[in-house]
């Protein structure tokens, strides 16, 4: 079991949405970003969608070591692979740390900015989400999002993970990916397409990064409206 001790985590607001069928979406960043960085980063997504959904993001518990000239940056993880706050998604490894502290901040954030309606992820942030989908699945109510937003996920390669990919993931999904992607390369993101049944996707010719233009917005809106209608149904 991970025992790194958890370290108080912070919200990021996302749109101020006013409409009351505005999709509530839980947004998980990246390895060595933050909730700051990751809403600045994703301003095309939200300003694409702002019709649709509104957006909180969170914070990971986990600290990453920062070289000098990069002071005063926070870099955040969701979980080591290695020894002395290391992460390498292509390794196969035995040691886990700070998932467990992951996955509470996620139950604290739903507990007190909830309920939403969806979850997002890009990269290291898309395969915890993921494990969100496949504890959901395994029926841990703790979780009951109606859908993921997986952007340049992958399957995760650590020991510690194995059973979380034990049952298909019967979660409305849409995984993004790119084709020039060299963090990620997009034949990871594929492999982790087979553990979700009937998973929507959308490619772009770039690389790593939440891409928000005319093509890719059109998929995001078609596969968003579906629970946005449900909503207004239900309201």
């Amino acid at each position: 079991m991970c025992d790194e001790k958890p370290r108080e985590w912070k919200m990021s607001g996302g749109a101020k949405g006013t409409g009351v069928n505005l999709l509530k979406i839980l947004c998980v960043h990246g390895y060595r970003q933050n909730a700051k960085a990751f809403r600045e980063k994703t301003g095309s997504l939200r300003k694409a969608l702002k019709r649709q959904a509104e957006f909180v993001y969170i914070d990971a518990p986990n600290t990453i070591p920062v070289p000098d000239e990069e002071n005063g940056v926070e870099q955040l993880g969701w979980w080591f692979s290695k020894p002395n706050n290391c992460f390498n998604a292509r390794e196969e490894s035995t040691f886990c740390e700070g998932y467990d502290e992951s996955v509470q901040v996620i139950v604290d954030a739903i507990k007190e900015h909830g309920p939403f309606d969806g979850i997002l992820g890009f990269s290291q942030g898309a395969s915890m989400v993921g494990f969100i989908c496949s504890l959901q699945c395994q029926g841990d109510a703790r979780f009951n999002f109606d859908f993921a937003i997986l952007v340049a996920g992958f399957k995760s390669v650590n020991s510690f993970h194995k059973s979380l990919y034990e049952k298909p993931v019967t979660m409305p999904t849409l995984h993004v990916f790119g084709d020039t992607d060299n963090v990620i390369p997009k034949e990871m993101s594929e492999d982790l397409l087979t553990y979700f049944v009937d998973p929507q996707t959308v490619k772009h010719p770039g690389g790593h990064f939440v891409p928000a233009s005319s093509p890719q917005k059109k998929v995001y809106i078609e596969f968003l409206n579906t629970f946005v209608q449900k909503k207004v149904a239900e309201s």
